[in-house]
């Protein structure tokens, strides 16, 4: 008999990057994800697709992310990034040659970055879409998509919520031909009635926080009087590995993320300990940390057989667990992240406990009585307050007046033709409302370079339209065409039809 059912959900998003400053924050952001997360997750996938796995995972990709990773200049730009890591992986064996840890750790560094530029000129040469829609198509994965941009939804206008969300799906319809019947809405963020918009796009499911659900995250429910249902995260095994004060990554044994060996530009040392100085830490071991892995990968199988069994109990039917994370968190993060997760999907099935997605849950019968959710996220005490809070109060306030005016001005557009420039306007305002800003003022990571973005896509949609206002059509164009070369994410984007919303 089985015990119960998991479904893995993994949310992949940067905000758009290039062309917007490299260190330390910028495009290297993009380039360590892809390589450390993104390529990793791929490889993993297509082996269980070559060995016939169905219904591995649930995975997300934002259409920002996707963006990214079809872009020319993004491609090309990280085929530079990648020999440059074989460079710095060249130096680190000469200077650390006397130590032979170090020296294979310099070795395998190597290894990994000529393998993934064999695998971006060949494999990813066209981009991502193509390697994503193989993965849809033969239902190795449920691709979850989202709005345009990945904004915060609640603190729209509904008008630009609605268009946001619909241009977000097509974008995805059309890198891939299918257009996802599921989202990841952005910080899981909800409000009251959402489940209409939803409903109205063709959304059938979409994630929120285990809290959101009060806990009860043991079925997929539907929301309200709709057909639409809410899974939630199970934040008891969740936070097995990632939690805002510990996890699976944090052991000593693991690979440090924070520590650098700036001369070459790589990460050399283990945790070591939670108060011990970068430069006390102790080097990498990778055998070390493969005997970790292990007992990590028992435990949390042994976390959801027990939580399983728990909720069967409790409800007297076979339960659900959804445990759902970030994809940068495996590889990017968490280095040992990728043979985690492969040694968890592996065992999960040994153990009894059927492994599908969140279509396959549904197609199970895990569906409990409709709920009223309360507003939510997945942010600090489950509420608004990263994106609405007092540290952020001035950005909230900008983009409702930001909001208004992109309404004025694709309110006053002819709608016989498309216009590029109201088009690249309203690329820039999205750019402007990713919900990413806010959150990293909050939290007070790279909270400037955050400031800096949402300014500057803000003072270019003013600059376009106020352009279009005094009709000075021909330096409109010349601005619109100079700003798209550099934040040209979405050519599909036509500002009709959000003026018909």
């Amino acid at each position: 008999m089985s015990e119960g059912t998991f479904c893995l959900v993994v949310h992949s998003h940067l905000p758009w990057l290039p062309h917007h400053g490299t260190w330390p924050v910028g495009e290297e952001w993009l380039y360590q994800a892809w390589a450390h997360s993104y390529l990793p997750m791929v490889e993993l996938l297509e082996r269980f697709a070559n060995e016939g796995r169905r219904d591995v995972l649930t995975l997300g990709v934002t259409p920002v992310l996707a963006a990214q990773l079809d872009d020319p200049y993004s491609i090309r730009a990280f085929h530079d990034w990648l020999g440059h890591w074989q460079l710095r992986a060249q130096h680190a064996s000469t200077l650390w040659r006397g130590d032979p840890l170090l020296r294979e750790l310099a070795a395998a560094e190597h290894r990994t970055a000529v393998r993934a530029a064999e695998e971006l000129g060949s494999r990813w040469r066209h981009g991502f879409s193509p390697i994503l829609r193989s993965l849809v198509d033969n239902s190795t994965i449920e691709l979850l998509g989202g709005p345009l941009a990945h904004p915060f939804q609640p603190l729209l206008d509904p008008r630009v919520r609605e268009f946001a969300l619909n241009a977000g799906l097509a974008d995805t319809a059309l890198r891939l031909g299918t257009r996802p019947e599921g989202i990841w809405a952005p910080e899981c963020g909800y409000a009251p009635g959402m489940e209409n918009d939803y409903a109205a796009a063709g959304v059938r499911r979409f994630m929120v926080d285990g809290p959101s659900l009060r806990g009860e995250t043991w079925a997929a429910r539907p929301v309200g009087d709709s057909d639409v249902v809410a899974f939630g995260r199970d934040l008891e095994v969740t936070y097995r590995v990632w939690s805002p004060k510990a996890g699976y990554p944090g052991h000593a044994a693991y690979r440090d993320f924070h520590t650098w060996q700036h001369e070459v530009g790589l990460k050399a040392a283990r945790v070591t300990g939670k108060t011990v100085e970068p430069q006390d830490k102790a080097p990498y071991d990778p055998a070390l940390a493969a005997d970790v892995l292990g007992t990590h990968v028992k435990d949390f199988v042994e976390t959801v057989v027990t939580r399983l069994r728990s909720l069967k109990q409790r409800h007297g039917r076979e339960a659900l667990v959804v445990a759902a994370y970030d994809t940068e968190l495996f590889g990017h993060w968490w280095h040992e992240g990728p043979a985690w997760l492969e040694g968890v999907l592996r065992a999960l099935p040994e153990a009894g406990v059927r492994v599908t997605t969140l279509k396959g849950a549904l197609e199970a019968g895990h569906v409990g009585e409709p709920v009223d959710l309360p507003s939510s996220s997945w942010g600090s005490g489950k509420d608004w307050r990263v994106w609405d809070g007092e540290q952020v109060k001035d950005m909230v306030a900008a983009n409702a007046a930001l909001q208004r005016r992109l309404l004025d001005l694709v309110g006053g557009l002819a709608t016989t033709a498309r216009d590029t420039v109201a088009d690249q306007a309203v690329a820039e305002a999205m750019l402007a409302l990713e919900s990413d800003w806010a959150f990293m003022v909050t939290k007070d990571s790279a909270a400037d370079y955050a400031r800096r973005r949402a300014a500057v896509h803000t003072e270019r949609f003013d600059a376009l339209a106020d352009l279009l206002r005094r009709g000075d059509r021909a330096r409109a164009a010349e601005l619109a065409a100079a700003y798209c070369a550099d934040d040209g994410p979405f050519g599909h984007l036509d500002a009709r039809a959000l003026k018909h919303n």
